[in-house]
């Protein structure tokens, strides 16, 4: 999904301190005195202010002596030990861990590239997820940084471009885009625009010879999908779609433990992922520029779930439609919708998604032995999960030590890795275009009042590439 709700026409995705008067003075005792003396510290400094209020009237006795310590020498101290310093790797700086084992440990950062070795990137519309999601994600990023804007406002333009340091020069309007084939600083166009708007700019893109992260949904029919496919493959540059759960360190812990069979066998995948929208006039209540209501916008994030997490691809959807009649905001798209999925192997989801309920976002999977629930799944942050199982004979509820990370920068570094090296992202176009293909048997589904059979598909990620490393590199 991206995200846009400017009124541009082109409707983007748019106390002094101590000593200051004078050290001791006769035997008053000053606030750098008592520091000196006593080396007290922030508990201190209480009983130093009731003090320095006394002074006014309190004389110390002239024989008290004030015993100040000698400075301690650096030479004397001890070295510090390798444990202290790390070691240096290539560009890489690691340090041993300094806690028991017992205490877990998050896995080390990759390295850090210096700026003038990152992936530049254009940021294509500068609505509310680029402004206040993906721009802020640079600054997690370890291998990407933002080069240029294209935005149909000059003054919001300039004025995020000085925020982030890139050049005036950068700053391109949607007519004078193709002019970025000419800006060697960019390597990659992230296409940040309403949905019905992806295809034209991803292709534009390709043609200008820049490799291409898009939003999702992907487009708004799969034959445009088919399009933004063969045209970044003619141009040969990479397409990459923007499933940032997929490198979120959560949702990677429950995919791996649910393939690996850590408890069971799968049986049962169910997700929710709803919000109430308000303004009316926002562009993704516009069927032509949406695509639809919440199946494409928020529905998406449970359909792609419930494909990574089992690695199949459904034979069989069934669904239905609920919209209000007089709610003024769904004249042109819907606002709930329930489905199911049938797997090859027989897993079953039930999957819902809405425009009309207050914010629910879940995502569990059942398998033989366990339960697995993540509450918040699918915002920018605040994913929890929590296993549920046997001990022996008594039931456990164990929440892992996930490390939370910046979901945007972990796709960016993610696609800046494969760019760099050549490497097939883990959700390319392929990936959007089954979704696609998969919303459009919903819709079919649900206006039909029938189940809609699905050719079967041999193998798993059959539609992804390699998984990336920890840290989405």
């Amino acid at each position: 999904m991206s995200e846009n709700r400017s009124n541009d026409p082109r409707h983007e995705r748019a106390g002094d301190p101590d000593g200051a008067r004078g050290g001791d003075h006769g035997g008053n005792l000053s606030r750098r005195s008592l520091l000196q003396a006593g080396g007290i510290g922030v508990a201190g400094l209480a009983a130093a202010s009731a003090m320095a209020v006394a002074d006014a009237q309190t004389v110390l006795p002239a024989q008290t002596d004030v015993q100040v310590s000698p400075p301690v020498k650096t030479a004397s101290l001890p070295g510090p030990n390798p444990i202290d310093l790390g070691k240096v790797e290539g560009n890489k700086v690691s340090f041993t861990s300094l806690q028991d084992a017992s205490e877990g440990e998050s896995s080390p950062p990759s390295a850090l590239l210096p700026p003038d070795r990152r992936v530049g990137f254009a940021i294509v519309g500068l609505g509310h997820l680029a402004v206040q999601q993906i721009l802020p994600g640079f600054g997690s990023s370890r291998k990407a940084k933002p080069v240029a804007l294209v935005s149909g406002r000059a003054d919001k333009a300039r004025v995020i471009a000085s925020q982030y340091g890139i050049k005036p020069e950068a700053v391109y309007d949607y007519e004078s885009f193709d002019r970025i084939a000419q800006n060697p600083d960019v390597k990659v166009v992230y296409i940040v625009l309403p949905n019905a708007m992806h295809k034209e700019f991803v292709i534009r893109a390709a043609k200008a010879g820049k490799h291409v992260l898009c939003e999702k949904p992907m487009a708004t029919s799969s034959s445009d999908c088919r399009e933004m496919i063969d045209a970044c493959d003619k141009a040969g540059v990479k397409l990459m779609i923007a499933y940032r759960c997929q490198y979120e360190p959560h949702h990677r812990y429950l995919m791996d433990s649910v393939r690996k069979k850590d408890f069971g066998e799968m049986r049962l995948v169910r997700a929710v992922n709803g919000q109430d929208v308000g303004a009316i006039d926002q562009w993704r209540l516009r069927k032509a520029l949406s695509g639809g209501g919440s199946l494409p916008d928020v529905g998406i994030y449970c359909l792609n779930a419930a494909r990574y997490i089992t690695g199949e691809e459904p034979v069989e959807v069934f669904a239905q439609i609920s919209t209000p009649p007089n709610d003024p905001r769904f004249k042109e798209v819907e606002e709930s919708v329930s489905f199911q999925l049938r797997f090859p192997s027989g897993v079953l989801a039930e999957l819902s998604c809405s425009y009309g309920v207050h914010r629910a976002q879940t995502l569990e999977v059942h398998t033989a032995e366990a339960h697995y629930l993540m509450e918040h799944a699918f915002p920018y942050k605040g994913q929890r999960l929590q296993i549920s199982h046997k001990i022996g004979k008594s039931d456990a509820d164990v929440v892992p030590n996930i490390e939370q990370q910046d979901q945007f920068a972990l796709e960016m570094d993610h696609f800046a890795t494969c760019v760099m090296e050549n490497r097939v992202p883990r959700t390319p176009g392929e990936e959007g275009l089954q979704d696609q293909m998969l919303v459009e048997a919903i819709y079919q589904s649900a206006r039909t009042g029938q189940a809609v059979k699905l050719k079967p598909v041999s193998g798993t990620d059959v539609t992804r590439g390699p998984m990336p490393e920890n840290g989405a590199g």
